[in-house]
């Protein structure tokens, strides 16, 4: 059986067109979720299953996935990790932060695989204790997503160049924070050309990836579709052990 991987969602918009045409009843808060996130773990061999930001249930909801994918989405609330909010801080949702966070943490100590994309890497890094520049310049493109714009830099002989096959890619860019601290057992493993972190790992851990660029609009290049693919590998492996043990 193909590996269940738990896809986040940190994104609430306000639903009024959609909730109009549903008999005029009020806006209500939607979640939002872009498709190409499924897509990706879809190609890469996976089950991709919607996470909804719910507190109750996270252990049961663990206990049926094999892997997770922490998904791109607006700022960190800074007071997660003990700081003030910079005057550049965008909107934020503490309690889907909560959630996440949450998630991460349990995922994380039961030793499931883990991909963080874009924000979903930050969360990686706030979940082990680590912190966030709260405003990068120069790193949203207006360019469309399918498009790299800047260079990274990869550590040899690290998981992600061991994942790509490379020590330099060309990615996207959207996000305007980027880690700072890193977290317990964390190591950078890619860099922008200005120094930016473009990856984080931890060696230790089974999978344990997070990449700051937009991977899953980008998974026409083998390169890019290979994180998922290692996602899906490594959740296959518990999704078999599963087995044997039911």
């Amino acid at each position: 059986m193909p590996p269940l991987i738990g896809v986040t969602t940190s994104e609430v918009r306000r639903g009024e067109l959609a909730t109009l045409r549903r008999h005029g009843e009020p806006p209500q808060h939607e979640m939002a979720l872009g498709l190409t996130y499924m897509r990706a773990i879809e190609l890469a061999g996976g089950v991709p299953v919607v996470l909804p930001p719910l507190a109750n249930g996270l252990e049961t909801l663990l206990d049926r996935l094999d892997g997770i994918c922490l998904s791109g989405g607006p700022d960190l609330d800074p007071a997660a990790y003990g700081a003030r909010a910079h005057e550049q801080l965008g909107p934020t949702e503490p309690l889907l932060d909560r959630f996440e966070l949450d998630l991460a943490r349990a995922a994380d100590a039961a030793g499931l695989p883990l991909l963080g994309i874009c924000r979903g890497a930050q969360a990686l890094n706030v979940a082990r204790g680590g912190t966030l520049h709260q405003h990068v310049e120069d790193h949203r493109q207006t360019a469309l997503a399918t498009q790299p714009v800047h260079a990274v830099r990869i550590a040899p002989r690290s998981h992600v160049s061991r994942v790509l096959k490379t020590r330099a890619t060309q990615v996207n860019s959207f996000h305007h924070q980027a880690v700072d601290e890193l977290g317990q057992g964390l190591v950078a493993s890619a860099w922008a050309p200005d120094g930016t972190i473009e990856a984080i790992e931890d060696r230790r851990h089974p999978f344990l990836l997070g990449v700051q660029w937009h991977a899953e609009t980008l998974v026409e290049a083998p390169a890019q579709l290979a994180l998922f693919r290692s996602l899906v590998e490594a959740a296959s492996g518990r999704a078999v052990l599963g087995t044997l043990a039911a």
